[in-house]
């Protein structure tokens, strides 16, 4: 067991990714998520506030791309035209990138205030809670991303089951980009620099995947998984005795080489290499992040 405050940590009995127990209420999650999520401290520990994204916008459209890269391989069709669902869209700043690609844009949120900035920016964005996924109505899409959404859901499996019963197109895709939580670099990490569970953060995370375990709850609602990619390994630094955990000026010093680092590969022509290292740690259950594509049902 692993206590912070007033919590544990709890095996999921069928598919074994840790949850918090007790579960907080939906109205603790929709109001931590609109009223913390975005503001104080926390919107830039998780880089969800606007100001960063900008900041860091060459980086983040480097995700996006990395993103339509995977979606175009998996449909095996270009992503010009398909409609996409952006489940906890932020900023929108995604969506905003895929559309300049040609794809049909929605997204929903529980922050007022960032929703608002999407619709100035003429997207196709509501204010609503993570609670209910089909607030488009009979809407379906191609395309239903969750990009670091499902740690913070109190019901992982009946969310995923209601997309693809109610949102999802058959033979549709989703997209989930998680936190890789407890994973060897990170609790080596932990040990070799004497640091407590610095990733475990009730009530905003909930849930706390490795790639194993999110691929046995995606197959288990129903979805048939593409293909597993992770992101950098940023514990790794940690192994190289840079403790940069509580360290933002290191941290941002770490957080550059990694840009560096994709940003050299992706200049001189090995997209496809990056690609299939990420896809490689995510076998082995390392990365930073998580990111799974998987299928619905075609029945």
């Amino acid at each position: 067991m692993n206590k912070k405050l007033d919590y544990e940590l709890v095996p999921h009995p069928q598919y074994g990714f840790l949850q918090v127990s007790p579960t907080p209420s939906d109205e603790e999650i929709t109001q931590f998520y609109a009223n913390e999520f975005y503001s104080g401290d926390y919107k830039n520990f998780n880089n969800s506030s606007l100001e960063v994204q900008i900041a860091d916008k060459d980086f983040f459209d480097g995700q996006c791309e990395d993103i339509l890269y995977n979606i175009a391989k998996v449909l095996e069709k270009p992503v010009d035209g398909l409609r996409i669902l952006d489940v906890g869209c932020g900023w929108a700043q995604a969506l905003l990138y895929f559309k300049g690609k040609g794809m049909d844009c929605y997204g929903f949120d529980p922050a007022p205030e960032a929703i608002e900035y999407g619709q100035t920016k003429g997207l196709n964005v509501k204010h609503a809670g993570i609670d209910r996924m089909d607030v488009f109505g009979s809407i379906k899409f191609d395309v239903v991303m969750l990009k670091n959404v499902l740690e913070h859901m109190p019901n992982p499996y009946e969310v995923l089951k209601e997309i693809r019963e109610k949102v999802l197109k058959k033979g549709g895709l989703l997209i989930l980009d998680v936190p890789n939580e407890f994973n060897v670099f990170q609790t080596t990490g932990r040990d070799v620099h004497g640091l407590n569970d610095w990733w475990v953060a009730p009530p905003g995370h909930l849930n706390y995947f490795s790639n194993d375990t999110l691929v046995k709850l995606v197959n288990g609602a129903g979805y048939e998984v593409s293909l597993s990619e992770a992101s950098f390994p940023l514990e790794m630094f940690l192994l190289f005795n840079d403790c940069y955990v509580g360290n933002g000026k290191l941290g941002k010093e770490i957080h550059k080489k990694r840009v560096n680092f994709e940003t050299n590969l992706r200049k001189h022509g090995q997209v496809d290499k990056l690609h299939e290292f990420y896809q490689a740690l995510a076998k082995i259950n390392l990365g930073r992040q998580i990111a799974v594509y998987a299928l619905s049902s075609n029945i």
